[in-house]
């Protein structure tokens, strides 16, 4: 991708230029063949960032020129020749090293030697830097746009759901009685941070390398917050030697990105279980059938959302460990280091997107889940809650209410049920349930509904408590998509400018 050139001079555009002739506009002759030169490309792979190293040289031709380094009119035949390039393509490029020295020999090629002025002042280390965060951050917000979109799928399903109750499990066993609102609510909370992660990856990237050079600076009198407010980014990487070796942001992204998968494969597996279950029918635009078995209606789509988060994971171990033995400044390591971030994040905003529309058109059986929703004694907890409210230790009712779970069954009515809670405390205390509460209140608590009602702490799953923070998380959701709003704005804003500029030239 990058080599340790310290930047073209003005005065070796002519080299340059005979370089094109003979080779590339960077080697020439020399490292220019040999067995390795297809294992040292990154030409075919750079297609993913392709444009951004256009926007790249359109900036630093026109900083080059507004600072004197580089006539208008030679500004003028670069930018246009770049035009040029973009609309022949990636594909069209001649043969190079990478996307840097294509593009660079493909102006040369057209206008000639004065086409090797373009890389006055910079090294190809700085340029591919600033090239990667200028792709990556868009790919960041793609992923965050996602997510605010899964999120508000969750946020309707829930508001929808606030009161529908269900199993709630812990290892796999009925433990508490919840609703389906306060289920997703959970997710909900879960993709906000994956949101913020994202975004503040962003913000991390979006910083310039550009004008670090080789890693050691140049002696021209560029402005390197030209160059950064043109192409958008909100500030530089301000060390020289830290704009051109640091892919941090690189593994932060990945990271974020399999935060983000990890959750997503979470939400995926839970509803395949409740899909088989019978509690949720997926929409059939979500699902697939066997190929020989033509009752069968899989999962199809939730089961690859869980498996992105394998890819994902081992995006980031794997950006991890490149970096992590790589010494000060440039390597040729690094030129491994992004592509693969690019595809991750992408796959991740997938599999996101199409967890929302899973999410969005599940049919939820409100009935299943109500029958299914005090299976296992899952409202014990709730009876020895109510004991321990009444003035009984907690640790004492628990003893009861576990002594009375080995008896009870999942068919028996409340009556019957509170019946033998009230043996057990007999049996332990040598008390009835009455000195502390009544039967009335004991049968109440065995019923899911109510159970769920008496829990309305913050954050519980009662109705009223669901309410609050349904309507917490739509404040936050609107912050956060105007947040992306805003960086988007201003991306968009600079490629404006960048425009502008441009065109006093051509």
């Amino acid at each position: 991708m990058t080599d340790d050139d310290p930047g073209t001079t003005a005065d070796d555009a002519e080299t340059a230029g005979d370089s094109a002739e003979s080779g590339t506009a960077v080697r020439g002759d020399r490292f220019s063949g040999g067995p390795a030169r297809a294992f040292l490309s990154s030409l075919a792979a750079d297609d993913a960032i392709f444009a951004a190293d256009l926007a790249v040289d359109r900036a630093h031709v026109v900083m080059l020129a507004e600072q004197g380094i580089v006539d208008d009119a030679v500004a003028g035949e670069i930018l246009a020749a770049l035009d040029d390039v973009e609309t022949a393509g990636h594909g069209a490029l001649p043969d190079g090293e990478d996307v840097h020295e294509a593009i660079e020999t493909a102006v040369i090629d057209r206008i000639g030697p004065d086409g090797g002025r373009m890389h006055t002042a910079r090294s190809r280390n700085d340029e591919v830097a600033t090239c990667i965060r200028y792709r990556l951050r868009e790919d960041l917000l793609a992923a965050a746009e996602a997510t605010l979109t899964l999120r508000e799928a969750l946020l309707e399903v829930a508001e929808a759901h606030a009161e529908t109750v269900m199993p709630g499990y812990t290892h796999l066993q009925p433990a508490q009685p919840t609703t389906v609102g306060h289920y997703l609510l959970s997710y909900e909370g879960g993709i906000a941070r994956d949101t913020e992660r994202l975004l503040g990856a962003y913000d991390r990237t979006n910083r310039s390398p550009l004008g670090g050079a080789a890693f050691a600076g140049t002696p021209f009198d560029v402005d390197r917050e030209r160059t950064a407010a043109l192409l958008g980014f909100d500030g530089l990487v301000r060390n020289s030697m830290d704009a051109a070796s640091a892919r941090d942001f690189l593994a932060e992204a990945a990271t974020a990105c399999a935060t983000l998968s990890t959750t997503l494969s979470g939400l995926a597996e839970d509803l395949i279980l409740f899909s088989n279950k019978g509690f949720l029918e997926l929409s059939d635009d979500y699902s697939s059938t066997s190929s020989i078995m033509p009752q069968k209606k899989n999962p199809d789509t939730l089961e690859l959302t869980r498996g992105v988060a394998g890819d994902a994971i081992g995006e980031a171990t794997g950006t991890l460990s490149l970096l992590k033995g790589l010494p000060r400044a440039y390597n040729r390591d690094l030129q491994r280091a992004h592509a693969s971030v690019f595809a991750v994040a992408d796959d991740v905003r997938e599999a996101a997107e199409v967890a929302a529309g899973a999410v969005a058109t599940a049919d939820w059986a409100e009935e299943t889940l109500a029958s299914a929703a005090g299976d296992g004694f899952s409202t014990a907890t709730g009876v020895a809650d109510l004991l321990a409210m009444g003035g009984m230790p907690f640790r004492t009712a628990h003893e009861i209410v576990a002594a009375a779970a080995e008896g009870i069954d999942d068919a028996d009515d409340p009556a019957t049920a509170a019946a033998k809670v009230d043996e057990a405390a007999r049996g332990i205390t040598g008390e009835p349930l009455s000195a502390y509460v009544s039967r009335e209140d004991v049968e109440a608590a065995l019923d899911p509904t109510e159970s769920v009602a008496s829990r309305d702490s913050a954050g519980g799953p009662a109705p009223d408590a669901v309410a609050d923070a349904l309507a917490a998380s739509g404040i936050e959701l609107d912050d956060d998509a105007e947040e992306l709003a805003t960086r988007r704005d201003a991306l968009a804003d600079a490629a404006d400018r960048l425009e502008t500029e441009v065109a006093t030239y051509v």
